[in-house]
């Protein structure tokens, strides 16, 4: 579905009113892309963008996008893209999917991003001025606003505007909105060199890497394997799985391998991301044997770890431990800007820096009963049920 709109200074000209925005003279077209051949089709045109709004991290990347979608789409979920051109080109995306699901008992009809728990981080992605591509976005929201009741813009970076932005859009609608604080990522600045940031780390710290060194030096030399290949990533994925299924993680059932719509996931996900270079395979090797693992990236100078795991038979060894310690010294090496950790601030990530990037929960609530209701319940009798409980 597109619509286009015109708008030139405060006089809102074209066949409707709906998307036209005050003070620009360039006609905007909105489409709502529902359709996956659609969405599938888009990939030129959306890596452009993506590289044209300077984007540093890969998780907005069309095949990160469509290889979520394939794997973890359909049922109750369908796609709800909005795609904001203007002269023909791309200026605005928000990778949204539409699903019907219960919040505290109740059925909702929700927007979100594309992203579940193996999503890091989502946005929209806007060409040039965010708020104009933020507006633009709004606009096809709140056409359709009787689609939907609560529009949730999950992982938003605490660093992004895209929150503050769609909280005073919404504000101007009289929508209801709401934030909830997310999880807390650590990264770390590539400052200096490697030595100087090695010597900043704590005594008590370096002691502990220098015996865990020793201890693998006694069963064989260490070292660090880097694949970016297609084929040495494929003829190693079968090692990657197995040392990222080892231990706690099979128990638990979180191993790739525990789910067969994860496992594609990242199966496809390394076939893609190689094909576009900007996947990583890092192995920790102990006299040639691979012990450790993560799956990572290398996108726009910084270094992204997901996915890790380790042979239990190294334990003493702390080998995912050592794989970080070789991994950031070898980001140094290589002149990187920052190596990213993801996920939640865990005690490991925390030894090896004090700064991490924070990510909200914005939710917005359309002027519907139901949607007023949930937004009563979420933020106003859910917290006060907490208090009284504590």
């Amino acid at each position: 579905m597109t619509l286009t709109h015109e708008s030139q200074a405060d006089t809102i000209t074209g066949p409707a009113m709906l998307g036209a925005f005050a003070g620009t003279d360039r006609a905007t077209a909105l489409e709502v892309i529902s359709d996956p051949a659609r969405f599938t089709a888009l990939e030129t045109e959306w890596n452009d963008a993506v590289d044209r709004a300077g984007i540093t991290h890969p998780f907005l990347r069309h095949e990160w996008l469509r290889t979520w979608w394939e794997c973890f789409g359909g049922g109750r979920r369908s796609l709800h893209v909005i795609v904001a051109r203007r002269g023909g080109r791309i200026f605005a995306i928000a990778p949204f999917m539409r699903e019907h699901v219960q919040m505290y008992g109740m059925p909702v009809r929700r927007i979100d991003f594309l992203q579940n728990d193996h999503t890091p981080r989502t946005d929209v992605i806007v060409v040039g001025d965010l708020e104009d591509g933020c507006r633009a976005i709004w606009q096809a929201l709140r056409d359709g606003r009787g689609n939907w009741d609560v529009l949730q813009l999950s992982r938003l970076p605490g660093d992004s505007r895209t929150r503050e932005l769609f909280e005073r859009l919404a504000g101007g609608d009289r929508c209801a909105t709401g934030v909830w604080r997310g999880d807390v990522s650590p990264y770390l600045t590539l400052n200096g060199t490697w030595d100087t940031y090695l010597a900043s780390l704590s005594a008590k710290f370096r002691s502990n890497l220098r015996n865990r060194l020793s201890r693998l030096t006694k069963i064989g030399e260490p070292g660090l394997e880097v694949l970016e290949g297609a084929a040495a990533i494929e003829g190693a994925r079968e090692d990657a799985l197995r040392l990222e299924a080892s231990g706690w993680k099979a128990e638990a059932g979180t191993s790739i391998r525990s789910d067969p719509d994860v496992e594609r996931f990242y199966t496809l996900l390394a076939v893609r991301a190689t094909a576009h270079g900007w996947l990583r395979l890092l192995f920790l090797t102990a006299g040639g044997r691979r012990i450790a693992t993560s799956y990572g990236s290398c996108y726009q100078g910084r270094l992204f770890l997901f996915k890790t795991g380790y042979d239990p038979e190294y334990a003493t060894c702390s080998p995912f431990k050592l794989l970080t310690y070789f991994a950031i010294k070898a980001a140094y090496e290589e002149g990187l800007q920052e190596v990213d950790f993801l996920g939640d601030a865990e005690p490991w990530k925390l030894e090896w820096t004090d700064t991490s990037r924070t990510h909200d929960w914005l939710y917005v609530f359309s002027r519907s009963n139901r949607a007023q209701l949930l937004h009563l319940v979420k933020f106003r009798m859910v917290p006060e049920l907490k208090k009284w409980r504590a």
